[in-house]
């Protein structure tokens, strides 16, 4: 960690209640520019603790300008805590992570914390500690330009003075129980293999940094085969993809829907027709729709007919929520998944789509930012507009049995009932990865299951080789 000697003391701060009296007191000091704090319940406390922050001062000992402190006051070298690694851990992560990837780590090192903390019957409870680490001891953000409540601060406090030092991550028990942690949750029941793999995958890159931090001399988990992770490859889940007459009835659906319902047909139509994922539709903008032909009139048809478009995509806004996001909004402004900064995507739609969008732009037009979808007060679809509609259509259109099972449960599965459609119609597996934004690898991983054509084909193909009707015993 990289410290310094511009340091200053200040006089002890009262803190007060509504009635006058005398509730706590403050150390205050300053590290290059940073602002410390530490809060205590009598004034003499307070007065030792700031006596002892002067006394490094004129000891000519240089200030942790992470931590705030002295090395007389912090852990001797090679005795750091895990809470301090994982925070020092999210801190050096946090400049360059996009927002959702913020979140994800946070969330994994909060499963394993109950490994690393000390047995106390009279410590936090364990709820607490979940929600001081999420809010404020594994935010950057929050915890560093933030006034932290005084009952956060104790807990991430208490968790720095009683949770293992980072070398009890080599002791094999330990290692066991990380195992456990990564694997299984707080009921008892598995993490979807997903989620553990991240989980263990930030959990790795932890103790490469504690490795790095001269903490441990290895990772334990280079040679550690862990034999209880969930198996099971990426793959999308046949039972939630609707085909495509019950797509077109949701889509239908969602535009019967009051109020937002109208906006939200050619949101979702993007998501079934194109193939895009929600932060993809979310950031569509004028000049992403780069081709939309106007309709024709055909006397075969005795109506209009459209044709395909074209979409060219160039970021996308994922949703992560105002903590985690520079900016403090819900969503993040990121480049497009998987790729570089300034990349783009060209995706085709077929005139289904195109009929949609030229409807939706007719009635709604597009915004002063030229963002295709708009809230009805401006600004982009908050995510709770459009799942909350979600779920209120699958009411609606699906049937009591069919509101059990998986299907369609997210808005999420019309981008998979898209990409398997393609699919299963025959187009080329480098043009469906193309336009969904995966590589090949990844598309034959995540939807083999119908690389093939599906079961039903597979039969008549079957059937075809075999070249007759098998008779009944009746038939002699």
């Amino acid at each position: 960690m990289s410290s310094s000697y511009n340091v200053r003391v200040w006089a002890i701060e009262t803190r007060v209640n509504a009635a006058g009296k005398s509730t706590s007191y403050r150390a205050l000091w300053r590290v290059d520019k940073k602002d410390f704090k530490e809060s205590f319940k009598l004034y003499t406390q307070a007065d030792g603790f700031r006596s002892s922050l002067l006394a490094a001062q004129r000891a000519g000992e240089a200030f942790d300008v992470v931590s705030g402190l002295p090395p007389s006051l912090t852990r001797p070298a090679g005795d750091m805590s895990w809470y301090a690694l994982t925070v020092a851990y999210i801190d050096m992560k946090w400049p360059d992570a996009a927002a959702t990837a913020r979140q994800t780590m946070a969330e994994a090192l909060i499963r394993v914390m109950p490994v690393f903390v000390k047995r106390d019957k009279n410590g936090p409870d364990a709820k607490v500690i979940r929600s001081a680490l999420r809010q404020w001891g594994y935010n950057t953000e929050y915890r560093t330009n933030r006034e932290v409540p005084d009952d956060v601060r104790k807990v991430l406090k208490w968790l720095e003075r009683n949770t293992m030092p980072v070398r009890a991550a080599v002791d094999p028990d330990v290692l066991r129980a990380l195992q456990r942690a990564v694997t299984k949750r707080l009921d008892g029941k598995k993490f979807a293999p997903s989620v553990a793999r991240k989980t263990r995958g930030v959990l790795f890159n932890a103790l490469d940094y504690a490795v790095e931090k001269k903490q441990i001399d290895a990772n334990p988990l280079t040679s550690v085969k862990w034999t209880a992770m969930p198996k099971g490859k990426r793959k999308v889940d046949k039972r939630a993809v609707p085909n495509p007459t019950q797509a077109r009835a949701l889509l239908s659906g969602v535009g019967a829907l009051p109020r937002s319902g109208p906006r939200l047909e050619a949101f979702f139509g993007a998501m079934y027709y194109a193939g895009l994922r929600p932060e993809e539709v979310v950031s569509l903008n004028k000049r992403n729709v780069v081709s939309l032909p106007d309709p024709v009139w055909s006397d075969d048809d005795g109506e209009y007919v459209y044709g395909w478009g074209t979409f060219r995509l160039d970021k996308a806004e994922p949703h992560a929520g105002g903590r985690w996001t520079d900016s403090g909004k819900p969503r993040d402004d990121r480049p497009l998944k998987s790729r570089d900064d300034g990349a783009d995507r060209t995706v085709s739609f077929p005139p289904d789509l195109t009929r949609l969008l030229h409807r939706h732009i007719l009635r709604y037009g597009y915004g002063p930012d030229g963002r295709l979808f708009q809230a009805e007060q401006g600004g982009e679809i908050p995510m709770i507009t459009y799942t909350r509609a979600w779920r209120a259509v699958r009411k609606v259109v699906l049937t009591e049995e069919q509101q059990q099972t998986p299907l369609a449960a997210r808005p999420y599965d019309l981008r998979h009932a898209a990409v398997s459609t393609q699919l299963v119609a025959g187009v080329d597996p480098a043009t469906v990865a193309e336009w969904a934004g995966h590589s090949v690898g990844v598309l034959f991983e995540v939807y083999a299951a119908f690389l093939d054509g599906g079961e039903e084909a597979n039969r008549a193909r079957i059937e075809k080789i075999l070249a007759h009707k098998p008779r009944s015993d009746s038939e002699g």
